[in-house]
């Protein structure tokens, strides 16, 4: 009875410690043991700053992988990626190394890629970008930092000067102190200036104290504004004047366009002509009363006649009175 609970003992024993060994192990080996293979990719970058065997592989912020092994090849240094065997990377996806706060860890982020895509083979290798890590980052901070500080100095040594130049401060004392009658004699004349205008003496100060010049002013800003307006609205009608002749609309369109108008304009000139110098060579009715005395003279003749024998009509009757104006004119 005792040997077998000995051994039962020593039994349970045995496999607590075959427990305890495989735990072991599996810590120390990371899981390795009943972990997924997966697949495998290559991703190459110029640097693969704190990268090293181990770290994550994530997409979209999950896991799905980790750096199997770290290696150069050639100019470059590449990283071997074990992706689970369920996740899929699309061919335009791209890969790149992150640094993970400012303890130093990395890993390798993968962006999704797009849906119409194909997928990465095992051994395929995937596309990368390149960013700055966080030393870079301080190092440009530093650089910026120097060039600031020597900028500052440039500045500083500008205002304060040397032992051979002066500095601006210096030279801005010194030209003070040069002109510093002028100066009193120019804030005299403005304090003067100043008084005159709260006085209400001179243009300035009228304009500022009397309120009825004021309005004046306003008023004539007004009446140029308006002028300005029916300026505006002249030039607009000039102008529509003008597109209507440049468009052969209207008489003087017409006139200047219109060859047929143009021609029918000089024939008419030329008519009116014509009668003038008939007129003026006593051709024709119009010609011979003008030019000729005689027929003048006939018609003022007429004319008092009938003037006589309108003054002899007196009280007669129509019939009458015509008898008389026929008798007084023939």
């Amino acid at each position: 009875m005792q040997n077998a609970q000995q051994t039962a003992r020593v039994g349970l024993f045995f496999l607590l410690g075959m427990a305890l060994i495989w735990v072991t192990f599996e810590t120390l080996s990371g899981g390795k043991i009943l972990r997924d293979k997966g697949y495998q990719i290559v991703a190459g970058f110029d640097t693969l700053k704190e990268l090293k065997e181990g770290d994550d592989v994530r997409m979209a912020g999950v896991k799905i992988g980790e750096v199997a092994a770290t290696r150069l090849a050639g100019r470059r240094a590449e990283a071997l990626l074990r992706i689970d065997t369920h996740q899929v990377i699309k061919e335009d996806a791209s890969a790149v190394i992150i640094t993970n706060g400012l303890i130093g860890t990395a890993y390798v982020s993968i962006d999704l890629g797009s849906d119409r895509a194909g997928s990465l083979k095992p051994g395929a290798e995937i596309r990368t970008r390149n960013t700055p890590d966080i030393n870079e980052v301080m190092a440009q901070i530093g650089d910026l930092g120097k060039k600031l500080e020597g900028a500052l100095q440039g500045i500083s040594g500008a205002f304060a000067g040397d032992s051979k130049s002066p500095g601006l401060v210096q030279r801005i004392d010194q030209l003070v102190t040069d002109n510093r009658e002028n100066l009193s004699r120019t804030t005299a004349n403005l304090q003067l200036i100043t008084d005159k205008v709260n006085r209400g003496e001179g243009t300035l100060g009228r304009l500022i104290n009397d309120p009825k010049l004021h309005d004046e002013l306003v008023a004539g800003v007004a009446d140029l504004r308006s002028g300005a307006a029916q300026a505006k609205s002249f030039l607009a009608s000039a102008q529509s004047l003008v597109d209507e002749v440049k468009s052969g609309r209207g008489t003087l369109g017409t006139l200047v366009f219109d060859q047929k108008a143009g021609d029918d304009l000089k024939a008419s000139l030329a008519s009116l002509r014509s009668v003038s110098d008939k007129i003026s060579r006593g051709e024709g009715t119009l010609g011979k009363l003008l030019g000729d005395e005689t027929l003048l003279r006939d018609m003022r003749s007429l004319l008092r006649k009938a003037d006589r024998a309108l003054d002899g009509m007196g009280d007669s009757g129509p019939l009458t009175a015509v008898g008389v104006v026929a008798n007084g004119l023939f």
